[in-house]
């Protein structure tokens, strides 16, 4: 499939789990296989340019009619493994949150009354028939929550600064991920009181006990790379920054988890400010 236009969507970035075809039943395993076998895949800015299409129609499209049948596709150790994009499920999951992110004059002028209620009825007639349904891909605006960083180390963080398309993701086996988010959690629980960073938390590592054991997990700044200025991309290390908060709340140094959490939240703040921006 061909990139389908020049201009690049943003701001958002994404946390997914890439499973081995082996866990998938049939006959869905086999249209994966076919699927990863083709010469070239859909990206990120392609699933956003559809669902942004869907939004301007008229009436708008909360949520696609029918699920979408592509992935994202990553090689690990010469095992294939996809992404489903459950875009309908992740569109149903999206509009839950819609009432929490927009004022309500401006939610019905995006989305009118009658269109959300007609996605929520398909939404409930949907799970009485796939009531263990979840998706393989979080997304977040202007921001990646902190908690998703606590999955990842610095050494696994792929930096690309080409002028026209920079990236910036971490990798890593799911066994690492659930692992860190076990020590992450006894740490947080032990140093802080239960609060939004633990409930996150939590959240995250249900979410990744869903998952096939040798699964990848990624988390792909995705638009967001055009929201920071080259040399502060080039110098963001939040991984390491979460990393050495835990490592220094687990010694009971207080003053330098302070620091290391200001200077992420520093960073992230500006990155947020942005959205505001006239």
């Amino acid at each position: 499939m061909g990139v389908a236009s020049s201009v690049v969507v943003p701001y958002a970035a994404y946390l997914r789990v890439y499973e081995p075809l082996a866990a998938f039943p049939e006959p869905e395993r086999t249209h994966w296989k076919r699927y990863a076998a083709r010469e070239e895949v859909p990206t990120a800015q392609d699933e956003l340019r559809r669902s942004l299409a869907d939004l301007l129609s008229v009436p708008p499209v909360a949520v696609p009619v029918h699920e979408s049948g592509d992935a994202f596709v990553a090689v690990v150790d010469g095992v294939t493994c996809v992404c489903p994009w459950r875009t309908r499920l992740r569109g149903w999951l999206a509009l839950e949150e819609l009432s929490e992110l927009l004022p309500a004059p401006v939610l019905d002028a995006v989305l009118p009354p009658v269109v959300r209620r007609q996605a929520e009825a398909d939404y409930e007639q949907w799970l009485e028939h796939n009531p263990d349904a979840r998706p393989w891909i979080r997304s977040a605006t202007w921001h990646v929550p902190v908690r998703w960083f606590v999955l990842f180390a610095d050494e696994e963080r792929e930096f690309a600064a080409d002028a026209a398309r920079p990236s910036l993701r971490y990798r890593t086996p799911m066994v690492q991920a659930r692992r860190r988010v076990a020590r992450g959690l006894k740490v947080l629980r032990e140093a802080l009181d239960d609060g939004p960073l633990v409930e996150g938390l939590q959240s995250v590592g249900r979410w990744l006990e869903e998952f096939h054991p040798r699964s990848l997990v990624e988390l792909d700044y995705g638009g967001l790379v055009h929201a920071l200025p080259e040399g502060q991309l080039t110098e963001d290390h939040s991984a390491a920054d979460v990393a050495e908060g835990l490592d220094a709340l687990r010694e009971g140094d207080s003053a330098r988890a302070g620091e290391a959490y200001q200077r992420l939240t520093d960073r992230w703040r500006v990155i947020r400010e942005r959205q505001f921006a006239s």
